[in-house]
C-alpha cells in the first residue's frame, strides 16, 4: 500500500524550517547571552548592544566589535575587521544564488540580512534536496526568523544579567558556541575544498592567536578562503 505524502505548503515549509533550527537555537542561547554580558563589560550601552543585535545580527562580528571597543580601537579598524570577518557571507550568497534567483527583492533583502552560518547550513541542505517543492524559500524564512528572534531574546537576557551579576563570563557558557559550530561544520566537510579551508583556517587561528586587535581572525579567515579556492581550482584542473 502506498502512503501519500501531503504536498508542501508555505506554512508547512516555514514551520519545518523553524523546527530544523531547534538544536542550533539551544547552542546559540549561551552565545547571545555571553554577547550581552561582553557588551556591557566592554563599555557599550545596553541600548547600543541591543541595537547591534537588531540591526547587525552577526554574532562573531558583534563579539569582535565589542572586544575592539574595550581595547579602545578606532571606528575605521572596527568596521574593517568586522567586514573581513563577515566576508564568508559572500561565499554563502554565491552558493545560495542559483536557488534564489527567481525570488523578488522583497524576499532577497530580508533573507540576505538574516543570513548566518547556522541558517546557511540548514537551508542549503533543504535547497539541494531533490524534490519539487516550490516553497523552499519559506523553509529558509522559518529558519532565519527563528534564529533572529532567539538571538534578540538571548542578547536581552545577557544584557540584564550583565548589569546584575558580575563576572558571568567565568562560567564558560561560550563553550556551547564551539560545540554548536563543530556540529554544523563537520558534516559539511565532504569535499576537498571545504576540508582544506577548514584545516588551514583552524591551524592558522591557533598559530596566530597572539596577534593584536583580533587580527588572527582576519588572517586565518583569509588563509582558509584562499586554501579552499586553490583546492577547488586544483580539482577542476585534474
Amino acid at each position: 500500500m502506498t502512503v501519500s505524502v501531503p504536498a508542501p505548503t508555505r506554512r508547512s515549509e516555514f514551520w519545518a524550517g523553524a523546527r530544523s533550527m531547534i538544536p542550533l537555537l539551544i547552542g546559540a542561547v549561551p552565545f547571545g547571552f555571553i554577547f550581552g554580558v561582553t557588551a556591557i563589560n566592554s563599555g557599550i550601552s545596553p541600548l547600543g548592544a541591543m541595537g547591534m543585535s537588531l540591526f547587525v545580527f552577526a554574532g562573531s562580528s558583534q563579539f569582535v566589535a565589542a572586544q575592539l571597543v574595550a581595547q579602545g580601537a578606532g571606528l575605521a579598524l572596527i568596521i574593517l575587521t568586522t567586514a573581513i570577518v563577515n566576508i564568508r557571507h559572500a561565499l554563502y550568497s554565491a552558493t545560495l544564488a542559483p536557488h534564489m534567483k527567481h525570488l523578488s527583492q522583497r524576499w532577497l533583502l530580508p533573507l540576505g540580512f538574516w543570513l548566518t552560518d547556522e541558517t546557511f547550513v540548514m537551508v542549503v541542505t533543504r535547497y539541494n534536496r531533490d524534490d519539487a517543492s516550490p516553497y523552499k524559500h519559506w523553509y529558509h524564512l522559518g529558519s532565519a526568523v527563528s534564529l533572529y528572534v532567539n538571538w534578540q531574546l538571548s542578547t536581552l537576557i545577557g544584557l540584564i544579567a550583565g548589569q546584575q551579576i558580575p563576572d558571568l563570563r567565568r562560567l564558560g557558557l561560550d563553550f556551547a558556541l564551539v560545540v554548536t559550530f563543530i556540529g554544523m561544520v563537520v558534516p559539511q566537510l565532504r569535499q576537498r575544498p571545504m576540508l582544506m579551508a577548514a584545516t588551514v583556517a583552524g591551524i592558522s587561528a591557533v598559530l596566530l592567536h597572539g596577534l593584536p586587535n583580533q587580527a588572527w581572525l582576519i588572517v586565518s579567515t583569509l588563509l582558509g578562503v584562499a586554501a579552499g579556492v586553490l583546492a577547488d581550482r586544483g580539482g577542476h584542473h585534474e
